[in-house]
């Protein structure tokens, strides 16, 4: 994505996806802008600017407000353009894709704790719906329009590797690992697509039996990680701890430290006992140390998945520039600033 994001004001967890929609304006009131002939309310940035304000840490001067909302409507404005190309270009959400959306944002939270987050939030369920639809439109639109420009050749990955040695030199092993953490106390930050937490030491040890023979019977690590981990920052990842290099174990729990090094890639090791809890950890990947060659399946891949991102932000600035570019925005606010400080058109 570009320093502007094509979404707008729209973002991806819940938490900020709630709180970036704003309710419908009303039917009349002062336009700040038009995008190909449809009004943009005052009221559409005000909602957004008093939920913004709410987070800074002292009063912002009278610039500093007109800055601030010159640029929540130049987002609006972003966000209308995009959003009319992807209806002309029929790529709009279906239900289904709305539904799914939803879903995924709903799956951390129990019922209730969702309806508290749109009540604290001014928010109905058929807005957050709404401003859902825009954001998968306009992706489903980006992604159509970009993905003949995204191809990655051979030679590119080549050229990429030559010029960036360095970064595939490992001085120490590498380890990717995952774990499903069960505590056996209640934590109102847990997070995980069941809602289970475990209360008591004696309900958090029947819970990691449960698991580990889950596990044994082939159920997939990281979906149960999803499901029963009662780790906060990695439930919804799957576990996933991402890499880190070999000297990082010696800050992990002995039991963990060594549980880890036995295993090889693909392998499970626990219950592990720590002071946080009960653990089951498994090795994704090891890395030795070295250089790693082109030929090695991960380097391709990784050089190939940067090199992607790389054109697709670049093409996604051009493309968003060019649609600005196209459509017929008047901004009425900007205008109004300028004016009012006595600067000439």
């Amino acid at each position: 994505m570009t320093g502007r994001s094509a979404l707008g004001l729209l973002a991806a967890s819940v938490g900020l996806a709630l709180a970036g929609c704003a309710s419908r304006p009303p039917a009349e009131g002062e336009v700040w802008a038009e995008v190909n002939g449809r009004p943009l309310y005052r009221a559409e940035v005000e909602r957004y600017y008093e939920r913004q304000a709410d987070l800074q840490p002292q009063p912002p001067t009278q610039q500093e407000v007109q800055a601030r909302k010159l640029a929540i409507l130049a987002d609006l404005i972003q966000n209308e353009i995009l959003w009319q190309k992807a209806a002309q270009a029929s790529q709009l959400a279906t239900d289904g894709e709305v539904e799914s959306r939803l879903q995924e944002l709903q799956a951390p939270y129990s019922p209730a704790e969702f309806q508290r987050q749109l009540e604290a939030q001014g928010i109905i369920l058929e807005e957050l719906k709404s401003e859902l639809r825009r954001e998968i439109s306009i992706r489903k639109l980006l992604d159509r329009a970009l993905e003949p420009g995204l191809a990655v050749s051979d030679q590119e990955v080549t050229d990429f590797y030559q010029r960036n040695q360095l970064r595939f030199r490992f001085v120490e092993a590498q380890y990717h690992v995952a774990h499903i953490l069960v505590t056996p106390r209640r934590d109102e930050q847990v997070r995980n697509l069941k809602t289970d937490d475990a209360a008591t030491e004696t309900e958090a040890m029947r819970k990691v039996q449960a698991l580990l023979e889950r596990l044994r019977a082939g159920d997939d690590f990281g979906e149960l990680a999803r499901s029963y981990s009662e780790d906060p920052s990695t439930a919804l990842a799957g576990g996933d701890l991402g890499f880190f290099p070999e000297s990082n174990l010696a800050d992990a729990h002995p039991a963990l430290r060594a549980a880890v090094q036995r295993l090889a890639p693909g392998q499970y090791a626990g219950p592990v006992r720590t002071p946080n809890g009960f653990h089951l950890v498994k090795l994704l990947e090891r890395e030795e140390p070295g250089q790693r060659q082109l030929t090695d399946p991960g380097v391709t891949e990784t050089i190939r998945g940067q090199l992607r991102n790389h054109k697709r932000q670049l093409l996604e600035a051009a493309y968003i520039e060019r649609a600005r570019n196209q459509a017929r925005v008047v901004n009425y606010l900007a205008r109004e600033v300028l004016e009012s400080n006595r600067v000439s058109p």
